[in-house]
C-alpha cells in the first residue's frame, strides 16, 4: 500500500475511534430542558380537578393564566456522552450544568425526590401564609411532631402530626419549651404530654379531642451532660382559618411558591387580578412573601413562552441571567415581593407596560 494511503487510512481510523470514543465517553455534567408549565387558576389535566382549592370561604371568578413554570432534570445517575454534552451546549433549548450543582455528591434519585417533595411541601406551607398576610387575613400557629424518632420513647405513642398543646400541664406555643419541659425530668421519668392526634387536628381545634400521652424518657445518647430525651423533633406549623389545597401532582421543588400564593389571592379576591392576560413566573417565597432565585430561569423562559405567555415574573436576582436569553414577545417582570406582583397584575389588568418593573430597571 502507497505510504500516502495507509497515511489517509490511519487518519481515518483515529478519527473514527476518537467519534466512537467521543459518544460513549461520559462526563460529570447534567442537563436540563424546559418542563411543563401549569395554570394555577386551572385545573390538573390528569385529573381535571382544580389546581387550588378553597373551602370554607368565599372565593371568586377567575380568568386568565398564572402559570408556575418547570425544568426537566435528567436523573442522578445519568451522565451525559461528551458528544450529547457538547450538543447541549449548543442549543438554546438545552441547558448544561456541573452533575454536583444538582446532585451533590453521593446522592441518590430517591433522595432528590425525597427532597424536591419536601421542598415543595414547604413552598405550598409559605404560599399559603404569604396569599393571607396579603389579604390581611390572620393566620395561626401551632407546635407539631414533625418527626418520631424509630425505636425511641415516643414510638407508637406519639405521631408526626399530632399538635402538642401541654407539656406537663405547661401550655406549649413555641417548639424550645418542648425540649425545656422535657429537660427539667431525669432519664427513666414519665412525661405527660397533652396532644390532639393528627387524625382529629383541624383549623377549630376542639378541647374534647385532646388526650394524655405519657412518655418515660430516656438518656440522650449525645456527649456532655446527661439530659432526659422522649425521641422526637417538634415543629411550628401553620393555622388556617379555612381549607386551602394544592392538588398539583409529579411536581418537586420550592420554586413554584410566588404562583401558587398569586393564584391563592386571586381566587380570594373580587378583583380578577389577571383582567385574562396569560402571565407565567417563577421564585421561592417565604412567609412574608418575600420572592427568591430559582435554577433553570431560561429553560422556564421557554417553555412559557412556547404554553403562551406574554408576561414572566422573574425574581429579581434571576434578573441578569434572564435577559441574556429572552424568547421574543415575553415581557419580563422584576419581582422582589408578592406585594409588588400584585401591583404588577394592576398594571398588566389595565395595559400600563410601562410602569412594571422590567429587569433592566
Amino acid at each position: 500500500m502507497p505510504r500516502r494511503s495507509a497515511t489517509m487510512l490511519a487518519a481515518t481510523l483515529l478519527l473514527i475511534g476518537l467519534l466512537c470514543a467521543s459518544v460513549l465517553f461520559k462526563v460529570p455534567f447534567t442537563e436540563m430542558s424546559p418542563g411543563p408549565t401549569y395554570n394555577t387558576l386551572g385545573v390538573q389535566d390528569k385529573t381535571g380537578t382544580p389546581v387550588i382549592t378553597i373551602t370554607g370561604r368565599e372565593t371568586y371568578p377567575t380568568s386568565g393564566h398564572l402559570n408556575m413554570t418547570t425544568v426537566q432534570v435528567t436523573g442522578a445517575n445519568y451522565q451525559p456522552s461528551l458528544v450529547s454534552a457538547i450538543v447541549g451546549w449548543i442549543r438554546d433549548d438545552v441547558l448544561v450544568v456541573p452533575h454536583d450543582n444538582v446532585y451533590p455528591q453521593g446522592q441518590t434519585d430517591q433522595e432528590a425526590q425525597q427532597e424536591n417533595a419536601e421542598q415543595f411541601a414547604s413552598s405550598e406551607d409559605s404560599a399559603k401564609t404569604a396569599a393571607l398576610k396579603q389579604l390581611d387575613i390572620p393566620v395561626g400557629t401551632e407546635v407539631i411532631v414533625s418527626a418520631v424518632t424509630a425505636g425511641g420513647p415516643s414510638e407508637g405513642k406519639l405521631h408526626a402530626g399530632d399538635q402538642i398543646v401541654a407539656v406537663d400541664g405547661v401550655a406549649i406555643t413555641d417548639r424550645a419549651q418542648v425540649a425545656e419541659q422535657v429537660t427539667r425530668h431525669q432519664p427513666g421519668e414519665t412525661v405527660v404530654f397533652t396532644v390532639v392526634p393528627h387524625a382529629k387536628a383541624s383549623a377549630t381545634p376542639d378541647p374534647a379531642d385532646e388526650v394524655q400521652v405519657p412518655v418515660v424518657t430516656a438518656k440522650s445518647e449525645d456527649d456532655g451532660p446527661e439530659r432526659a430525651v422522649v425521641g422526637i423533633t417538634p415543629s411550628v406549623d401553620h393555622v388556617y382559618p379555612f381549607k386551602i389545597d394544592i392538588g398539583l401532582q409529579d411536581v418537586g421543588g420550592p420554586s413554584a411558591g410566588l404562583m401558587f400564593a398569586l393564584g391563592i389571592v386571586d381566587k380570594l379576591t373580587p378583583t380578577d387580578l389577571t383582567g385574562g392576560k396569560f402571565v407565567a413566573g417563577t421564585g421561592t417565597i417565604d412567609d412574608d412573601g418575600a420572592v427568591g432565585p430559582i435554577g433553570g430561569i431560561q429553560m422556564k423562559l421557554i417553555a412559557a413562552r412556547d404554553k403562551g405567555a406574554e408576561y414572566f415574573f422573574t425574581p429579581a436576582d434571576n434578573c441578569a441571567e434572564a435577559t441574556k436569553g429572552t424568547p421574543s414577545g415575553l415581557t419580563l417582570v422584576k419581582v422582589e415581593n408578592l406585594d409588588g406582583a400584585v401591583k404588577a397584575l394592576d398594571s398588566i389588568r389595565s395595559g400600563d407596560k410601562a410602569a412594571l418593573p422590567g429587569c433592566g430597571k
